[in-house]
């Protein structure tokens, strides 16, 4: 008699026997999902099984791996939408096999020829695996459906970008659309300048009514403004979002870059006022960020003085938020950093710089899973970017390392700038300067 008899033709009439095999049987379908088939049932299926658990192992060992020795390849396939559909359809064929092998434990198991009492017990623990395994599969096969479709629907095609002088330079817009507005402004007007090999990230900000904006002499709005935006009265850098939209022949090739003729006067404003080379635009949808925090489950805020929240036209406010850190909702969080009660724009600007910096810090992996699915439905309504899929892997690898190191700020405003008659030469040379700044390592105190 070979040693796995008892397992494969055991006494049936022996309910201690059949109450070991039963635990026998579904502990080894837990530890190796296929092993109890080749003992106990169809030995063909138990290959199968076998052999796609050793594979599912090897696959985690080589995921581990390049996560810690080449994270841009985990990252690369994190943001395709060929490798997602690749890796959902895997996921999927686990699940069916986990419950096909669980179910068939169970059923080689013969529970009713176990002892009563602990009966429920094995088919208990037999589930309860099944649920930890199969349905965490099943749980990441939706976050990789939902991430192809968002990378599909927020993503622009395009080609890959090569940095200049070892730095991406994104544009970043707060559009202040909504149902009291015609159309659509910036009103918040940023500059993220990358540094490719440390991650160290300086954010400049513009104020929206920064005057005489100029630009190169490759822009299109080098014609009519050679020496700086002049309309003749309050000639703001966010006019010139309306001005692209007005003037489209501009920038023809605007929309099917991806991008639009306001979006593009603006970046050609923004740098002309840096004198920096923009790559990359994102546009946020102030009106819509409501429903991004809502899904992250409100953001937390270190109020610094106590504020009041209100239009500029009441008389009084609304009501106070008072100084300290607080959590706010979607709507809480866009009136704090819109409101104009009693406010200047560049208390403003600050304010929407807190809020967007408790948005990244509170943007990690724990906080986004449980919630995947309505951050990234409320991301495609609320971003818009000319960004392209192929970048991604790159500007995920160069985040990872832009968290060990602070991001340096440099606001455009009045004090440190004329922003009414600006004066360039300085303007970027400050710019150059703390651009150069933001590398200096950081002394441990």
């Amino acid at each position: 008699m070979s040693i796995v008899s008892p397992v494969r033709h055991p006494d049936l009439k022996s309910p201690g026997t059949m109450t070991k095999r039963g635990w026998w049987l579904v502990g080894l379908n837990i530890l190796i999902p296929g092993s109890a088939q080749l003992l106990a049932g169809s030995r063909r299926l138990g290959r199968i099984g076998v052999s796609m658990t050793f594979v599912l192992w090897g696959i985690v060992a080589v995921a581990a791996m390049l996560f810690f020795a080449w994270p841009t390849a985990i990252y690369w396939v994190a943001s395709n939408v060929v490798a997602l559909t690749v890796v959902q359809g895997v996921l999927i064929a686990y699940v069916v096999l986990w419950v096909i092998l669980t179910l068939d434990t169970l059923r080689l198991s013969r529970l009713v020829r176990a002892r009563p009492k602990v009966r429920p017990f094995i088919a208990g623990l037999a589930v309860l695996a099944l649920v930890l395994t199969a349905g965490t599969a099943s749980y990441a096969a939706m976050v990789a459906g939902v991430t192809r479709t968002t990378l599909t629907e927020l993503f622009a095609d395009g080609s890959y970008k090569e940095p200049v002088d070892g730095r991406y330079n994104i544009l970043l817009l707060g559009g202040d659309a909504g149902p009291d507005r015609t159309g659509l402004r910036p009103d918040s007007i940023s500059l993220a300048s990358i540094d490719v090999e440390t991650g160290a990230t300086t954010m400049i900000g513009i104020p929206r009514n920064f005057e005489r904006a100029t630009f190169s002499d490759g822009s299109p709005l080098w014609g009519p403004y050679p020496d700086g935006y002049d309309c003749g009265d309050e000639c703001l850098i966010n006019y010139l979002y309306t001005y692209g939209v007005e003037h489209p022949e501009l920038y023809p090739d605007a929309t099917a870059g991806g991008s639009t003729p306001g979006i593009e006067a603006t970046r050609d404003a923004v740098s002309g006022v840096t004198g920096l080379e923009i790559q990359y635009f994102v546009l946020i949808d102030m009106q819509g960020f409501a429903q991004l925090v809502d899904s992250l489950g409100g953001v937390e805020i270190d109020v610094p003085v106590r504020t009041p929240i209100g239009s500029i036209t009441n008389t009084e406010p609304d009501y106070w938020i008072e100084p300290g850190v607080q959590r706010f909702n979607g709507a809480g969080a866009l009136w704090y950093g819109r409101s104009r009660f009693a406010a200047t724009d560049y208390d403003r600007m600050e304010r929407q710089r807190q809020v967007q910096e408790a948005i990244l810090t509170q943007f990690e992996p724990a906080n986004v899973l449980g919630k995947f699915q309505g951050i990234a439905e409320a991301g495609v309504q609320v971003v818009k970017t000319d960004i392209p899929s192929v970048m991604l892997p790159r500007f995920v690898d160069i985040a990872s390392r832009a968290r060990a190191t602070p991001i340096t700020k440099l606001e455009l405003v009045p004090g440190v700038v004329d922003t009414l008659d600006p004066d360039y030469a300085m303007i970027h040379e400050l710019v150059r300067a703390t651009l150069a700044g933001s590398l200096v390592p950081v002394e441990d105190e």
